[in-house]
């Protein structure tokens, strides 16, 4: 296998699992350590990984992924994620859909619901359910994020606060030990405490890759949340606080 197919498989090993060695990648590649070695530098002179010892890490959290790089990661396990979300949303009901590529996931699954009012803060969420008739669509508006098509800023806030939500579906970069959910922009974590506060059930979306993640800005505790559904058992001691703060969690299949 060339270098340039190399690379971006070892990105997408790292972003999945956290880190990745050089004896296993020159093992799954049947390549020589060396050749691997010179993968991960050229990689960490991108800032696209981190080396360290053995292997390489995930940039320190203070930058996210690119959005078609997020977009492109475990879409097997978003789409099951976002399937067992939507089950447990009732048509006739009101919902917010934040940033994000889960959520994006979450909105092409109800696109069969009926008499629906969405409200979103992404303008690809709105896109995609454009084509459900029998869902009406509100747009906060805001200061658009081009990067990623999010509305973020005091507008975005205001326009919230209007609204008390049935449901709120959000997602989030990374998960701590302590069970706090961060987020890298500070704009859009202010969206996200103001969107969690006015909804009765508020389900987060996540998958397994978020917890060997970190990022600065923190949004707020899983404590806070209803459910959260993920593609993998929570680590066991952050399962034992979930179970404790009564915050369900359902691994789809």
């Amino acid at each position: 296998m060339s270098q340039s197919f190399r690379q971006p498989d070892i990105l997408k090993i790292a972003q999945r699992e956290g880190k990745v060695t050089v004896e296993e990648l020159a093992t799954r590649f049947g390549v020589t350590l060396q050749t691997i070695r010179r993968d991960l530098t050229e990689l960490a002179e991108a800032n696209k990984l981190e080396r360290v010892h053995g292997g390489a890490i995930l940039p320190s959290g203070t930058t996210n992924i690119e959005y078609e790089e997020r977009r492109l990661l475990n879409q097997d396990s978003k789409r099951a994620i976002a399937r067992a979300c939507a089950s447990e949303i009732p048509e006739g009901c009101s919902i917010f859909l934040n940033i994000g590529t889960g959520t994006e996931a979450v909105a092409r699954e109800l696109l069969e619901h009926r008499d629906l009012l969405v409200v979103t803060n992404n303008m690809n969420v709105a896109n995609i359910l454009a084509d459900n008739s029998e869902c009406q669509i509100i747009v906060t508006g805001g200061a658009l994020r081009r990067s990623d098509g999010g509305l973020v800023g005091p507008l975005t806030t205001e326009t919230i606060r209007q609204f008390k939500f049935d449901f709120a579906v959000i997602g989030c970069s990374a998960m701590d030990a302590d069970g706090d959910l961060l987020d890298f922009d500070i704009q859009e974590v202010g969206v996200s405490q103001t969107i969690i506060a006015q909804a009765r059930h508020a389900f987060l979306v996540a998958d397994q890759s978020k917890f060997s993640r970190t990022a600065p800005a923190r949004i707020a505790s899983m404590q806070v949340l209803s459910a959260v559904f993920t593609d993998h058992p929570l680590p066991q001691d952050l399962a034992r606080r979930c179970a404790d703060w009564d915050t369900r969690v359902v691994v789809a299949a």
